[in-house]
């Protein structure tokens, strides 16, 4: 189980957050982004690691997470383990990748 330890960047654009894994390691990631299925009443963030450089292929991962009131992406993630629900997943992720005008260069 992952869970973030804080959002946001105070000093770039991008938002980041740290994940503790269940050994205490903690990992900082860029948002890629985040959406809300209707379908299955969720939340889904995308990250990816931020060490990872600007040309560097790198593992996207998601997962659901509960947002908070105040709408800030804190707390427990949760895997996603329905296939139905990894395929939507990859489908927003196709379509996001697919738009240049998500891409920076």
């Amino acid at each position: 189980m992952a869970e973030t330890k804080h959002s946001g960047a105070e000093d770039n654009d991008e938002q980041q957050i740290t994940l503790v894994d269940d050994n205490g390691n903690e990992t900082l990631y860029n948002v890629l982004f985040t959406f809300k299925s209707d379908d299955y009443g969720k939340s889904y963030i995308l990250l990816y690691p931020a060490s990872a450089a600007d040309d560097e292929e790198v593992d996207i991962q998601a997962y659901a997470f509960d947002p908070e009131e105040d709408g800030s992406t804190e707390g427990e993630l949760s895997p996603i383990e329905n296939d139905d629900e990894w395929d939507m997943v990859e489908e927003m992720l196709n379509t996001f990748l697919d738009d240049d005008s998500n891409m920076s260069n």
